[in-house]
């Protein structure tokens, strides 16, 4: 807090020298006496003077003095148009960039620790256009001079790239009143220095990068398609290559406008989500927490018991579900919408043509003004030696696969201590199974805070599960008609015998056989797409898995809008994608979900925070629930009600955090979910609780003092 309070003091010293300034403003009859005054010392000493001047020049703009005008029509009287211009463009940049930097050492840390989220967006644009926007306000005089300097050394803005582009932007400016100075003693008023014809023609230099960006930017585009013929005309207005959630989304925001819209699936509509991850996950763990809380009837009061159940009905039940949900995706509901819907194999033979292959092997070839690539991702396989011998499921193929057996799978290993494998390893566990999970980090759920990865271990390990933190998986193999895999941890190594094997270490974009390197899509893990969700070519868009940052569905939908309406309107108007408010959960039990920043984040981010807490063991209905291991976890901005980001560990962690993620998205504080009525007595009030929390961290104590007294008093 010191430098911000060092640049108060410097605030209230400069402006009490110019108030000193405005009792006694400078005109021009008495810069013409003091330009006399000063003549005759410039001629006997004329180095002295001009470095003086220069000297005094710099410190009149690095202290935003209102006199840096006066002294510049001054500089073209005393020394000409010339050397003028030269002490003066110097000089004024000198004093800029020392402002700048007083600015970035008093007051940047302190704004990026109130302001690190927002902060982050801007240093963003302005290591790509910083260049740009500097040079733009140093043209246009009407904006302050010292503003500039100021709001510039609060952003990341390297100081050498601040000093040259000032200095070059300002030039223009510094050289119509030095020139004003030379005919001093014609000048009636500093009105006619400056003539709107100048001015327009200011303006008109400042938007010139800008309008060089955008023939730049044409240029490259033509260069991108110049090998390419593109069509006369269109088959569609939007292809859509993948019928998961990003896919389904673009396809029907499209439709919905009234575009030609055609989707084209290889496999299952619905793609991953309804098919093999969040629909039948979620049925499994439905199954397993009926289960488990059958074990534990006593809790309740009531009789516990050993569920007695055909894990083949509960496999049964779990398509059921999915076919359930499965019309909300279908052929039959999207064509319905007015989307073409075509199964096969889609591959980009231009960026402006798909070649669909149908199962029977015949081939069409449709063409589009914009293409959505929707194609998802799959699971990881680790390459261990022996993998394939000992044979394993993924969180794609266990629904199929286990669907045939009788009971669950007596002895069970899960690779990964990620969100998949914890969820699968407890419900399995629950299920009958017994249970190991292999993880190489150091603890499970890694990008969670270390408290959250605990509970998560501890609620496992309470079902049964053997959770190995730390041990890295070396390979698999039979003997003796026994499955087993090796592992090692602190230079030890042993086998774990299983029947089967679930990995669940990750999932890998589907980028394969789609035609991206015949076009040189550019793919680094994912395929690289700017800020609008273009790749390498501004009419091809990629969305969902396959474009990152996140793997959740309700993220692929998220970024599925932008490229929709980008690709079918972005002529006239495009949205940069914004993840700025991106929600996420675990549906262990107890549930994990987080949005924003964590603890650990904002530490390795160096993100000024405070930490409030309200455990649920303290909330009335979930003590009524028997649910009250957890806690909500808020991140807020130092002294500031500001939410940074929330944690929630509890039973239906997910939906109790739809409030946080509607506060942060809007700007709401915790003093508003605070003032808002929750009904008793449910699990959302914790969200209440925990403002209060808060609220009660940051009461004053010397009014809560003057209060005491005010109410002994009205006592008598």
């Amino acid at each position: 807090m010191k430098r911000p309070v060092l640049f108060v003091i410097l605030a209230l010293v400069v402006a009490t020298l110019i108030l000193l300034i405005g009792r006694n403003p400078p005109d021009l009859d008495g810069l013409r006496s003091q330009i006399a005054e000063i003549g005759q010392w410039r001629a006997d000493q004329p180095l002295l003077v001009a470095g003086l001047f220069f000297l005094a020049y710099v410190g009149v703009t690095a202290l935003s003095l209102p006199l840096a005008a006066w002294m510049t029509l001054a500089a073209g009287a005393l020394f000409g148009f010339g050397w003028g211009l030269v002490i003066v463009s110097f000089a004024s940049t000198i004093g800029a960039t020392i402002a700048f930097l007083a600015a970035r050492f008093l007051l940047r840390d302190w704004v990026q620790a109130r302001f690190g989220a927002r902060m982050a967006a801007i240093d963003e644009g302005m290591a790509r256009d910083g260049a740009f926007y500097l040079f733009t306000l140093r043209l246009i005089p009407a904006v302050p001079f010292f503003a500039v300097n100021l709001l510039m050394g609060l952003t990341a803005i390297p100081a050498l790239r601040f000093y040259w582009v000032s200095q070059i932007g300002m030039l223009a400016g510094t050289a119509a009143y030095v020139n004003a100075g030379t005919q001093l003693a014609q000048l009636d008023s500093l009105k006619g220095i400056i003539s709107a014809p100048l001015l327009v023609s200011f303006v008109l230099l400042g938007i010139f990068p800008w309008i060089a960006k955008l023939v730049v930017g044409l240029i490259r585009r033509r260069r991108v398609y110049a090998r390419w013929t593109r069509p006369a005309r269109y088959d569609r207005n939007l292809i859509v290559i993948g019928a998961g959630a990003a896919g389904l989304v673009s396809a029907y925001i499209g439709a919905a406008v009234k575009a030609k819209v055609t989707l084209i699936e290889g496999h299952r509509m619905g793609g991953d989500c309804l098919n093999y991850g969040c629909v039948p996950s979620k049925a499994l763990i439905k199954s397993a927490k009926i289960a488990h809380q059958m074990r534990n009837a006593d809790h309740y009061g009531l009789m516990a018991t050993v569920p007695g159940f055909s894990f083949a009905r509960v496999m049964e039940r779990i398509h059921r579900v999915i076919a359930d949900v499965a019309p909300h995706d279908s052929i039959e509901r999207y064509e319905g919408l007015g989307v073409e819907v075509l199964t096969g194999h889609a591959r980009l033979i231009d960026p402006w043509t798909v070649e669909i292959t149908a199962a029977d092997g015949s081939t069409q070839r449709l063409s589009a003004r914009a293409i959505i690539l929707a194609t998802g991702a799959a699971p990881f396989v680790p390459p261990l030696p022996g993998i394939d011998d000992v044979g394993y499921v993924t969180s794609d193929t266990l629904w199929d696969r286990f669907a045939t057996l009788d009971a669950a799978p007596k002895r069970l290993v899960v690779l990964g201590g990620g969100p998949i494998g914890s969820e699968l390893a407890q419900s399995f566990a629950r299920l009958g199974s017994s249970v190991t999970q292999i993880e190489m980090a150091p603890r499970i759920m890694i990008r969670e805070d270390e408290e959250v990865s605990a509970l998560a271990k501890a609620a496992l390990e309470a079902d049964g599960v053997t959770v190995l933190t730390g041990h890295k998986a070396l390979s698999c193999g039979v003997t003796d008609g026994e499955k087993w895999i090796e592992v090692e941890a602190g230079g030890e190594r042993s086998r774990i015998v299983f029947d089967e094997m679930i990995a669940a270490v990750g999932r890998s974009p589907r980028l394969k056989g789609y035609g991206l390197e015949e076009l040189g899509i550019p793919v680094k893990r994912v395929i690289e797409t700017n800020e609008y969700l273009e790749t390498l070519y501004p009419n091809i868009y990629a969305a969902g898995d396959v474009a990152g940052p996140y793997q959740f569905t309700h993220t692929a939908a998220h970024q599925a809008w932008f490229a929709s309406v980008n690709a079918l309107f972005g002529t006239f108007k495009r949205f940069k994608a914004d993840y700025r408010v991106i929600p996420w959960a675990t549906f262990l039990d107890p549930e994990v979900a987080r949005v924003g920043l964590n603890e650990q984040e904002a530490r390795e981010q160096g993100i000024a925070h405070e930490v409030t807490r309200f455990p649920m063991d303290d909330l009335d209905r979930a003590i009524a629930d028997g649910t009250t291991a957890g806690f909500v976890k808020v991140l807020t901005v130092p002294g500031r009600d500001r939410i940074l980001g929330v944690t929630i560990v509890g039973a239906h962690a997910g939906d109790l955090l739809a409030e946080y993620v509607l506060a942060m998205k809007h700007g709401l504080g915790l003093n508003k979910i605070l003032g808002t009525i929750h009904t008793y007595p449910t699990l959302a009030e914790a969200n209440k609780y925990a403002a209060g929390e808060w609220k009660r961290a940051h009461v004053n104590p010397a009014a809560l003092r003057i209060l005491e007294r005010f109410h002994a008093w009205r006592r008598g």
